[in-house]
C-alpha cells in the first residue's frame, strides 16, 4: 500500500503517466506524418486509438487492482508501459513503410495508429492501481481519489502544452519517446518495490545508460528527417532526378514539395509551375515592376524563378515554418542576399495585416495546400474576400489544387467559394486539366476581369460552367469548411 503520508508518490506517478500518455498522442502525429501525411483522418485515428487504449486500460487496471493490490503490480505496469513506449520506435520504423501497403489511405492510417494502442492501454491501467493502493482510509476515499485524478488531469495538461510548445521543436519525436520510455522505466525502479532502497540509484543509472546505448546502437533514434524536425514538418532534402533533370528535392513529411536546379533558378519542374509562369509572363508584360505574394514557400522554387526572371519584381512569401525557410536558404539555392521577403507566420494572419495596410499585388500564388492535407482556414469565402482586395486591377490569384474534379468535391467547392469574391474564375489549361478528369494538380485562376484566352491557355468557360453545375453548390466559410471530407475520395484512392 501507499501510506497516507506518502500520497505524494501516488500523485507523482499518475501525473507523470498521464503526461506521458498525452506526449505519445501528440508525437504520434509527427511520427506518422512522413508516411501518411497529416490530416483530419490522421488525428481522428490517433485520438480514437489512444482513447480506446485508455478506456481498455482503465477497465483492466480496475480488475487487476482488486486481484493484485501490491506495489509490485504497479511496478510491473510502469515497467511494461516504458518498454511498450520504447517499442514504438522500432514498430514505426518497421511497420510504417509496409503496413497496409496497397490499401486506401484512410484504413492504412488507422492501422498505423494502432501502434500506439498497447502503450496507451498499459498507461491507462496505472491510475486504477494507484487509487487502490492509496485507499487505506475509506473515510477520506473521495478526497484521495479526487486529488489523484486531479493530478492525472494536470499531467495531461502539462504533457500537452510541453509537447506542442517546446518538446518537439527542441528534441524531436524520437528523443521524446526515448525520454517517455526512460521516465516510466525509472519510475518502475523507484516506486515498484523491486529493489532494495540502497541499490536503487545503481539500478536506475544502469537502466538509463543501457537503454540509451541500446537505442543509439540500433539507430532507432535516427528518423527520416535529415534536415530538421520542426513544429510543423519532418524536413528532408535529397539529390535526385526529375524527368531526367538533376534536381535537389525538398520533402515535407511524405510529399516532395520542390525540385530545384541549384545552378539554374529559371528551371521549373512541375506542370502547375509552368502554368504559373505563363500567367505571370502575361501580367508582367503589362506591369514591369511586378508585385508578387506567395502563400506558402516550400522550397522557394518559384520565388527563385521570379527573382531571376524579373529583376525589378517585388516578391513576398508567407511561410508559416521558419525551418522551411532556413532549409530553402541552406539547401535549395535561395541566395543569402535574395530580394525575397519572408513572413514566417500563418498566411491568414499575414493576409489580415496586408489588407489593413492597403497593399496590392499583381499576382498572388496560393501554394499552402500540402497534397491532400489542406489548411481549411485558407479556403473560405472570408479569405477569398481578403484576396480580392489584395489583387490589383489586371492581376490574378492562382492556386494549385490536387483533386479529381470528376469525383472529388473540394476543387469545385473552392472554385465556387472564390467566385463569391472574384467575378471570374478560370481553370488554366495544362496537360492534366484538359478534361477535368483524373487525380492530378490543377490550377485555378481568380480575377476581376476574364483572362485573355489568346495569351493564357484556359479551359473554355462553358466547360468550366458545366463542371461547376454538375455538383453541389457548396461555398466554404469559416463556419463550414469540411475540406477533409470533401477530399475523401482522394484519400480512398491514394495508396490503393
Amino acid at each position: 500500500m501507499l501510506a497516507h503520508g506518502r500520497l505524494w508518490t501516488a500523485y507523482l506517478i499518475v501525473f507523470v503517466s498521464s503526461a506521458c500518455t498525452l506526449v505519445l498522442e501528440l508525437v504520434a502525429g509527427r511520427l506518422l506524418a512522413p508516411y501518411v501525411g497529416v490530416s483530419l483522418y490522421t488525428w481522428t485515428s490517433i485520438i480514437g486509438v489512444v482513447l480506446a487504449g485508455i478506456t481498455i486500460g482503465n477497465y483492466l487496471g480496475g480488475v487487476l487492482a482488486d486481484r493484485r493490490p501490491q506495489r509490485s503490480t504497479l511496478g510491473a505496469l510502469l515497467l511494461a508501459s516504458g518498454a511498450a513506449s520504447l517499442a514504438v520506435l522500432a514498430l514505426v520504423g518497421l511497420l510504417a513503410p509496409v503496413a497496409g501497403a496497397g490499401w486506401p489511405l484512410v484504413p492504412r492510417i488507422l492501422v498505423l495508429a494502432t501502434i500506439f494502442l498497447v502503450p496507451s492501454t498499459i498507461l491507462g491501467m496505472v491510475a486504477p492501481v494507484v487509487v487502490r493502493l492509496s485507499l487505506d482510509d475509506l473515510t477520506r476515499a473521495g478526497h484521495t481519489v479526487g486529488k489523484i485524478y486531479a493530478c492525472s488531469a494536470l499531467g495531461s495538461i502539462v504533457g500537452t502544452f510541453a509537447t506542442g510548445y517546446w518538446l518537439i521543436a527542441t528534441f524531436g519525436t524520437r528523443a521524446i519517446i526515448l525520454g517517455v520510455g526512460l521516465a516510466l522505466v525509472l519510475m518502475a525502479v523507484a516506486f515498484g518495490g523491486f529493489w532494495r532502497p540502497a541499490r536503487r540509484p545503481l539500478v536506475i543509472a544502469a537502466v538509463a545508460a543501457g537503454t540509451g546505448a541500446l537505442l543509439g546502437a540500433t539507430g532507432l533514434l535516427a528518423g527520416p528527417c535529415n534536415v530538421a524536425e520542426s513544429s510543423y514538418y519532418c524536413i528532408q532534402v535529397r539529390d535526385g532526378e526529375y524527368q531526367g533533370h538533376p534536381v535537389r528535392q525538398l520533402i515535407l513529411d511524405h510529399l516532395i514539395h520542390s525540385h530545384s536546379d541549384l545552378a539554374d533558378p529559371t528551371y521549373v519542374a512541375y506542370e502547375y509551375e509552368r502554368a504559373y509562369a505563363t500567367v505571370t509572363a502575361t501580367i508582367a508584360a503589362r506591369q514591369p515592376n511586378l508585385r508578387a505574394l506567395f502563400l506558402g514557400g516550400g522550397g522557394y522554387t518559384f520565388p527563385r524563378y521570379l527573382a531571376a526572371r524579373y529583376p525589378a519584381a517585388s516578391i513576398e512569401v508567407a511561410e508559416i515554418d521558419p525551418a522551411v525557410t532556413a532549409a530553402a536558404y541552406q539547401y535549395m539555392g535561395l541566395p543569402p542576399d535574395s530580394r525575397v521577403v519572408t513572413y514566417n507566420r500563418d498566411a491568414r494572419l499575414v493576409l489580415d495585416d496586408l489588407v489593413t495596410s492597403g497593399r496590392q499585388y499583381d499576382v498572388i500564388f496560393g501554394d499552402a495546400f500540402n497534397d491532400l492535407s489542406i489548411p481549411y482556414h485558407l479556403t473560405t469565402r472570408e479569405v477569398a474576400a481578403k484576396l480580392a482586395r489584395l489583387v490589383a486591377p489586371g492581376g490574378a490569384y492562382l492556386a494549385n489544387i490536387i483533386d479529381d474534379p470528376a469525383r472529388g468535391e473540394f476543387m469545385r467547392a473552392y472554385a465556387q467559394t472564390l467566385a463569391t469574391a472574384f467575378p471570374d474564375v478560370a481553370v488554366v489549361r495544362t496537360e492534366a486539366s484538359r478534361d477535368l478528369n483524373g487525380l492530378s494538380t490543377y490550377v485555378l485562376a481568380a480575377s476581376a476581369a476574364p483572362l485573355d484566352p489568346t495569351a493564357i491557355p484556359i479551359l473554355p468557360p462553358e466547360r468550366v460552367a458545366d463542371w461547376l453545375a454538375a455538383g453541389r453548390p457548396l461555398v466554404l466559410s469559416d463556419d463550414y469548411a469540411p475540406v477533409d471530407n470533401l477530399m475523401a475520395p482522394m484519400f480512398n484512392e491514394r495508396g490503393s
